[in-house]
């Protein structure tokens, strides 16, 4: 240890070393939704096919999935506060692997959609817990960029699951693709997933997490691990600090939630559910029925959708060094604009016929990239952050549960939504919900580059200090 104390930077190399490799498996949680997207954006022509749905059951047969990921937002927050934050996640992977195992070997649509819901339980709990753990785990300095790991293994995950649907699609004509093309694309899914379970063993607990149980004694080599010598006694403190005004103000107010409390809650909600529905995951899961409205051909339309994927993911990059430099809120701000207006134009492109040219495979990629680089990654960021540590897995899991379920509404409502009211209308009510975003941005949420979760904390005390009741007593003194 005297090596590393009197070698201030080593110790820091070492530090942020061991913080990447943790958040970068903890990341590997997104990448399994990431990677269902696509494989479900590639298969759902052939499940058409398959199981002769129409336009609600296609719906329904892509967000099953998706009410499994709200079960699994939902209970995730107490599971994950009882159990530990690791343990759980090493179940979400197990529910994972067997789900995406059965739906890749289903004889029926029956078994296929429970499949899914018992695959999307495990993607609800790791959508939850793994950027909460990265945010306990990381510095504040880098607590962005490594948070926002969980979007760049999401979209990597959209990515390699587009390059695959394509590659297994080339392997056989339609037939092919209708009778197994798509067990392939399902089946390859559990490669990811048992990766992530295995290399979970080897990432520790939360420290956050067993100082909360009182057990920092373990607590304390992790943080020398994350922290240094210098900082990690300190860390602890500030940490037990945090819980004990905590406990105050509980026994204070004789309630779990102040009405400074509500109000922070609410703002996660509806930033979550901002994420949703200005529409990311209906151009995910429907690029290729969108790329096929303009005229382009089956494999057109798949080399189109991995054009989707490569700026989404160039983009989502982009972000992780901008989250920490520039910030949450100016990032919000520039996307939700931008996708404003790639959205609007979309819309007039449908309106006048106007698709035959690149005009909207260029917004769309506009649209994705704008996205990226900021509701994609940072609302991941946010969530992670803005919560007071009294309410912090409780309220992280229900703004996940409303986020899985704004993107249930949209899922299912999409293929419906597009044959009756048109494109044109569709992107344009996705522009309106975009245009909402950057006002929502410029008067509600606040920024927190650069702020440790207990300084986040006392920044939401201080801001809603004139309530009623402060979020710790010592605030009203």
């Amino acid at each position: 240890m005297s090596t590393l104390i009197n070698n201030p930077a080593k110790e820091q190399e070492s530090s942020i070393k061991f913080v990447m490799l943790v958040a970068m498996v903890a990341a590997l949680g997104g990448f399994l939704f990431g990677f269902d997207t696509a494989v479900m954006s590639g298969a759902n022509g052939f499940l058409r096919a398959r199981f002769g749905l129409g336009d609600f059951m296609l719906g329904w047969t892509v967000s099953c999935l998706i009410i499994g990921c709200m079960a699994g937002a939902a209970v995730s927050g107490a599971l994950g506060e009882r159990f530990g934050r690791k343990k759980v996640l090493i179940t979400a992977a197990i529910l994972y692997t067997a789900g995406i195992f059965v739906s890749a070997i289903s004889p029926s649509l029956l078994i296929f959609i429970v499949a899914r819901m018992i695959e999307g339980v495990g993607i609800g709990i790791t959508s939850t817990l793994c950027p909460l753990y990265n945010a306990e785990i990381a510095p504040a300095k880098y607590r962005g960029r490594l948070v926002a790991m969980n979007q760049m293994a999401v979209v990597s995950g959209i990515l390699i699951g587009s390059f695959l649907a394509f590659g297994v699609s080339s392997l056989g004509n339609d037939a092919w693709d209708v009778s197994t093309g798509w067990r392939i694309m399902f089946g390859s899914g559990i490669v990811p997933g048992l990766l992530f379970l295995v290399l979970l063993f080897l990432v520790p607990e939360s420290p956050r997490w067993l100082i909360k149980k009182g057990r920092a004694a373990e607590a304390l080599p992790i943080l020398l691990k994350i922290h240094g010598e210098e900082l990690a006694k300190k860390e602890v403190l500030d940490i037990k600090q945090t819980f004990k005004q905590d406990e105050e103000a509980k026994a204070a107010s004789g309630r779990r939630f102040t009405p400074a409390l509500r109000i922070v809650l609410i703002v996660g909600i509806i930033t979550a559910m901002l994420q949703q529905v200005t529409g990311i995951n209906a151009v995910m899961y429907y690029a290729p029925e969108i790329f096929r409205q303009t005229g382009a051909g089956t494999s057109g339309s798949l080399t189109q959708t991995i054009m989707v994927g490569l700026v989404n993911l160039i983009f989502t990059a982009l972000s992780l060094w901008l989250v920490d430099k520039l910030g949450r809120k100016l990032l919000l701000l520039v996307g939700s604009i931008f996708m404003t207006i790639s959205l609007t134009i979309i819309g007039f492109a449908f309106h006048t016929g106007q698709t035959s040219g690149p005009i909207v495979l260029i917004c769309i990629l506009v649209y994705v990239a704008a996205f990226a680089i900021s509701l994609g990654a940072v609302v991941w960021v946010i969530l992670s952050e803005i919560f007071p540590s009294r309410i912090r897995g409780f309220a992280t899991a229900v703004a996940t549960m409303a986020l899985w379920g704004a993107d249930f509404a949209v899922s299912q409502s999409f293929p419906p939504l597009l044959a009756s009211a048109g494109p044109a209308v569709t992107f344009w009510i996705f522009g309106a919900t975009s245009l909402f975003t950057f006002l929502f941005t410029w008067g509600v949420i606040p920024e927190t580059k650069g702020k440790s979760l207990e300084e986040i904390e006392a920044m939401w005390e201080t801001k809603h200090s004139g309530k009623q009741e402060s979020l710790h007593p010592s605030l009203q003194d």
